[in-house]
């Protein structure tokens, strides 16, 4: 698209949200909904539930509890919570007393909570409870500009000046607010579009994270192309389950909500994803690649597991008629009235049963972010009659920057620049973006800043790409992550590893041979599918460290090595492998919070094993 069409599209969105903010939106929605659903957390076998008019009502009585604190405008108050009401809350509260709310991983060490409470001066923090406490009181006496621990459980709120309960929090508040509600009222109206809406810390994958700037001007600019680039429903049913301190969850959890009455489910603990699922049934669904990987290698595990040749010959007709399907809606793509009537036939028959006990029935708009999704994991599903819509973007573009809509979509691509976004590919390969979600900088870092932004505004992502001649962006990987070999080659050890995850017993893989004569990998089982793969194979130990050096299951990892080299070119296939005893986690390190791979801390943890991969 000629870049003056961008600019006008960029324009037009600009006047539709000139002079608003976060605080503008919230009130306009609470005064039309105030009686919709908002946000609904579990209280024992039911859900609680708070009105959009509520939501707001107590958005104006905790930013009250803020001022009466001593809040100044500009002051940043760090939440770790899990996903429940109050912490959206919390940070609308602290929005609207003219404050910036930032979310800390609730994975990070007492060191890292330190390093981003100190970066962003943080005067307040909202914890949940002992496990957020334990990673911040050994490091409070390093933070003496942090006025007031606020704790929700109240059993664990420890005793003195400097803390404080929740509940004595919305008290105070509530008597602020009926005292002067004026002040409160100046408060959010004094904050400006150009203010910061919040600051998100990158996961660190490549050292210490840095404080991400959004503007309420980007947030709300990225809720309107999103909005008007969707085909949900009004008033759509989500669940939240990652981590707020990630965009994505940011952007579909609070800022599109708020700008659409949305109704939010929480899941404060990811591992019960698939039961709220199951309950919820809702009509829109994000997951990383991980979590749409796991949903997958659960599936198919269960088809597996069946012993019903005609019934398993009845799935797998289906879930072909159900790619010819999908494949066949792509863009340029047609769908014969016979193929339609193929697939409302499976659909019917096997494909909607399949989704329903997945709690994926109602669900309109899927969407994958964070890494580009395996082409393999899109087509499962595509199997299953979901588009899967791959998106692309990062904190520092407040999320997505490209996406594939029901207008256009590709499989194995992440879709196209949204309305007034310009993308471009660099000489040497790198993802440029401008527009008006991306970032003024990170904070109190103008060395990294001048890295991220050039003179002309463009954002350089890191990430290695390629545009289809219908303007589809593909990702292929990192940029400093692209492996180069002893011989010059250069890899995208994503993928590789995304090809060895095609496996259900396969949990996570790290492809390496950096400077090296060939590739080898890091291999860990998936600690869901391992044990249930276990016993349909016989074998009596359900031990992960087990399984790991159990013949049987090296016989089947060797076999998905070979089906991966297949698929490779002879310079990216893995000569050598290791599985390893335990599983990768946030907690462990390996991973982000956000599910990706830190490969630093693999390459460092594991360098002897590496070693034993490559014999003198």
């Amino acid at each position: 698209m000629p870049r003056d069409e961008i600019l006008e599209q960029r324009a037009e969105f600009e006047r539709a949200i000139e002079g608003q903010t976060l605080c503008t939106r919230l009130r306009d929605t609470a005064e039309r909904h105030p009686d919709l659903p908002a946000y609904s957390d579990r209280d024992g076998a039911g859900w609680r539930t708070l009105t959009w008019g509520r939501t707001r009502q107590l958005a104006l009585e905790i930013a009250a509890g803020f001022a009466a604190l001593g809040l100044a405008p500009g002051e940043v108050v760090a939440l770790m919570m899990p996903n429940r009401s109050e912490h959206v809350l919390a940070d609308f509260g602290a929005v609207h007393a003219g404050g910036v709310p930032t979310t800390v991983y609730a994975t990070l060490a007492a060191d890292q909570v330190a390093f981003v409470a100190g970066n962003c001066s943080a005067a307040y923090a909202v914890l949940d409870g002992r496990d957020q406490l334990d990673r911040w009181l050994p490091v409070l006496d390093r933070l003496p500009g942090l006025r007031r621990v606020i704790v929700l459980d109240a059993a664990v709120c420890p005793s003195g000046d400097r803390f404080m309960t929740w509940d004595d929090f919305l008290e105070l508040g509530r008597e602020r607010l009926a005292a002067d509600p004026a002040e409160i009222d100046r408060r959010w109206q004094a904050v400006k579009p150009s203010d910061t809406l919040t600051v998100l810390y990158t996961s660190g994958t490549t050292g210490d994270p840095k404080g991400v700037l959004i503007t309420h001007t980007m947030a709300l600019y990225e809720a309107a192309v999103s909005e008007a680039t969707s085909a949900l429903p009004p008033h759509n049913t989500a669940i939240s389950y990652l981590p707020f301190a990630h965009i994505a969850d940011r952007v579909l959890s609070m800022y599109l909500p708020v700008v659409r009455a949305a109704h939010v489910h929480m899941c404060p603990d990811p591992a019960q994803l698939t039961a709220v699922l199951r309950e919820v049934r809702p009509d829109s669904f994000f997951g990383v690649p991980r979590v749409w990987e796991k949903i997958m290698a659960g599936v198919q595990a269960v088809l597996a597991a069946e012993t019903d040749e005609a019934k398993k010959a009845a799935v797998a007709g289906a879930l072909d008629v159900g790619r010819q399907y999908v494949g066949g809606l792509q863009y340029g793509g047609t769908v014969s009235a016979e193929l339609r009537a193929a697939f409302e036939q499976a659909d019917a028959a096997v494909l909607g049963t399949i989704r329903g006990l997945l709690g994926l029935d109602r669900v309109v708009q899927a969407l994958s972010a964070a890494a580009p999704l395996p082409i393999e994991v899109a087509r499962f599903f595509a199997g299953l009659g979901i588009k899967i819509m791959d998106v692309y973007g990062m904190t520092e573009t407040t999320g997505a920057v490209t996406a594939n809509t029901d207008e256009g979509f590709r499989l194995g691509t992440v879709g196209r620049p949204f309305p007034g976004v310009e993308l471009r590919i660099a000489e040497d390969g790198e993802i440029l973006v401008r527009g008006s979600t991306c970032t003024p900088g990170y904070l109190g870092r103008p060395e990294a800043t001048a890295e991220l932004l050039d003179e002309e505004g463009w954002v350089h992502t890191g990430d290695v790409g390629e545009l289809d001649p219908d303007g589809f962006l593909k990702v292929v990987d990192r940029k400093k992550e692209l492996i180069i070999t002893a011989g010059g080659e250069n890899i995208a050890p994503s993928l590789i590893e995304n090809l060895l995850k095609e496996h259900p017993l396969v949990g996570q893989a790290l492809a390496y041979g950096d400077r090296r004569p060939y590739v080898v990998a890091l291999i860990t089982l998936d600690g869901e599918v391992a044990p249930v793969w276990a016993a349909a194979a016989g074998i009596d130990t359900t031990d992960l460290a087990a399984l790991a050096g159990h013949p049987l299951v090296l016989a089947e990892i060797e076999q998905a090595v070979t089906d991966a080299n297949a698929r490779l070119a002879r310079v990216q296939q893995v000569k050598r492998w290791r599985v390893l005893p335990a599983e990768w986690t946030a907690e462990s390190e390996e991973l982000t919070p956000t599910l990706k791979l830190k490969r630093r801390v693999v390459h460092g943890k594991y360098t002897d094993v590496i070693e034993e991969l490559y014999p003198s």
